[in-house]
């Protein structure tokens, strides 16, 4: 696969992957609530094929990975009120607060994280991802002697999953399908048994 990576958001997760991806020969069109204008010395510092853009710029890339705070996800909505036909990589975990660090628990009941964000991007094809993942291990070089790192994902379109496999794979990972939003979805989230689980795959 290759093409165009929309990041919405500019911390140290996103980042992480926008380097990655620019490695793999993708472009990347990085986004934040700031604006582009504050985006210029990190583009500058990623190099070549990496752009400082709006978010409703960022969303027309052929894959989105959304990199805000939990809490700050329906603020989106904002900028793009509808997002039929994206593809959204989530990699946010529900802390209720962000500030001065992460913090707290966002109780969704039955609710998933990862169902609360494709509920609230309406129309969109969300594949979960990353969050289970220290920021360190994602910068990381992910192939080692023993093997790649493991990316655990979710979601429930199969196409959705299949480009995802293709994209993490691309960037050196070894992507690990866990199910759908809902159960894979709970592994996954902090409180899950898959949160914080760093492993390699052989091969």
């Amino acid at each position: 696969m290759t093409g165009t990576i929309g990041i919405i958001g500019s911390g140290e997760v996103a980042q992480a992957i926008a380097k990655h991806a620019l490695r793999a020969g993708y472009s990347v069109l990085l986004s934040n609530s700031r604006g582009p204008e504050s985006l210029t010395e990190t583009v500058t510092a990623l190099g070549d094929r990496a752009s400082a853009v709006t978010v409703a710029e960022a969303v027309d890339a052929d894959l989105i990975v959304v990199a805000v705070p939990f809490v700050k996800v329906p603020e989106l909505v904002d900028a793009v009120p509808d997002w039929t036909g994206r593809l959204v990589v989530d990699v946010t975990n529900q802390f209720a607060r962000y500030q001065p660090t992460y913090s707290g628990f966002v109780d969704l009941g039955a609710e998933t994280g990862s169902e609360w964000v494709a509920r609230h991007l309406a129309g969109a094809t969300v594949v979960k991802a990353f969050n289970t993942m220290y920021a360190s291990y994602i910068a990381a070089d992910p192939r080692h002697d023993e093997g790649r790192q493991i990316v655990f994902y979710a979601g429930d379109d199969d196409r959705a999953r299949a480009t995802f496999a293709r994209f993490v794979t691309d960037l050196g990972f070894a992507p690990v399908s866990v199910g759908g939003l809902r159960d894979g979805g709970r592994l996954m989230q902090l409180d899950g048994p898959l949160s914080a689980v760093h492993a390699l795959r052989q091969g």
